[in-house]
């Protein structure tokens, strides 16, 4: 495996001005959540130029590619890369500066997909030196529910070969360049969408005694709220409940009718999920109804749990070791973010690790889903060369 170690490692590095191409071409024309035509036209593209065979129009944009080694029956891996842009405004000054207003590569995806093209034309080169099959799943809408690799498990994406594991990275930029970090077992939380209507009686803020005040009903179910997670849910279980839209269309001296709030839930354990679900029904009921109102919960359930498979995640570290060196590999700790790629991990076992992609001496340094987001390029040479390794590491395991 040293031998095969040091190939990809020069590959990567032959490989880089071409895939740093394919990240501008993406990040100056980003796309957003089911609306990746252009990418998936793209990638074809790309593959074509590399001689992988593919299928596309999968979940409506999604492009799932293969590359055989030698007996491609004996077992088959999963790559995966997510596609599309978030509705944010870039604010970067680059040669490679989004020329969609209001549309940006904030989530790093573009780096994603550009690092599995790399990956693939890797692998596509050794495809002599490895048995089995890696599956490139190149997947639409990761940042819309109900997420594209929901769509894609339906679609079977997971068959015809059946994948025995699945691969995934996620830029980080608190991370620096030239690292990965991995977590063990549950590693981002579940995510779901409330939207909530409080329906009282308006009228003048004159004579609030004869309206059933919806704005008052709303402020106290929002403090109510807060009670689910440091009362109602089991110390040392992690979840957040947070409102960040609220709308009462009334006026300084007018009450409205109704109230409209949006929210977000997120938890760590999947039946913490559930109760808390109950738990917001029914404490919005009685605190509205209490006050004389009426209320409407809507709960859109959205990704599960990511959680990372022990075993595999431990074969991942190994391999990361051998291939960046001890001093290069971190061990992260959960966040409460969400991930589609959780639907991968609730079918098979599943990986998903962080790749650095800071850099503060060059003032790269800027969060995920903000307009300043950029990377340390270099690490496209880590992130293609990872992946490919992974892949051919996993296929002999």
């Amino acid at each position: 495996m040293a031998e095969l170690k040091e190939r990809i490692q020069q590959l990567a590095e032959s490989n880089f001005a071409e895939i740093q191409s394919c990240r501008h071409h993406l990040h100056r024309n980003p796309e957003l959540s089911f609306e990746e035509y252009q990418t998936a036209a793209f990638i074809q593209q790309k593959l074509t130029e590399y001689g992988i065979p593919f299928t596309a129009g999968v979940a409506g944009t999604g492009v799932i590619a293969w590359i055989e080694g030698k007996n491609p029956g004996k077992k088959t891996i999963a790559l995966r890369a997510d596609m599309d842009a978030l509705p944010i405004h870039e604010t970067n000054q680059t040669d490679y500066t989004s020329q969609k207003p209001g549309v940006m590569h904030a989530c790093g995806h573009d780096v994603h997909t550009s690092c599995l093209l790399g990956a693939g034309k890797i692998l596509f080169a050794l495809r002599d030196s490895f048995e089995g099959t890696v599956k490139l799943i190149f997947q639409p809408a990761e940042e819309k529910l109900p997420g594209g690799a929901h769509v894609l498990i339906k679609e079977g994406v997971l068959e015809n070969p059946k994948v025995e594991s699945i691969i995934g990275q996620h830029v980080f930029n608190p991370f620096k360049v030239g690292t990965v970090a991995f977590c063990f077992g549950t590693m981002m939380a579940s995510t779901d969408e409330i939207y909530i209507t409080i329906t009282g009686k308006g009228g003048h803020g004159a004579y609030p005694h004869e309206t059933k005040d919806p704005v008052l009903m709303a402020a106290h179910l929002l403090v109510a709220f807060q009670q689910i997670v440091s009362r109602s849910i089991t110390p040392f279980q992690p979840a957040v409940l947070s409102f960040g839209k609220i709308i009462a269309n009334g006026a300084t001296n007018v009450i409205p009718n109704e109230v409209k709030l949006e929210g977000t839930f997120r938890a760590m354990d999947e039946q913490v999920r559930e109760q808390a679900h109950r738990d917001i029904v029914h404490m919005a009921k009685h605190v509205v109804e209490g006050f004389g109102g009426t209320v409407d919960v809507r709960i859109e359930k959205g990704y599960p749990v990511l959680k990372n498979d022990d075993q595999l995640t431990q074969r991942c570290y190994d391999r990361a070791v051998a291939y960046l060196g001890q001093e290069n590999v971190l061990i992260t700790t959960p966040r409460m973010g969400a991930e589609d790629f959780a639907f991968y991990s609730q079918q098979i076992p599943a990986t998903f690790y962080r790749l650095g992609t800071g850099n503060p001496d060059k003032g790269i340094t800027a969060q995920i889903h903000t307009s300043g987001f950029d990377i340390d390029e270099r690490a496209l040479v880590i992130g293609m060369g990872m992946m490919a390794w992974h892949a051919v590491g996993e296929l002999s395991a």
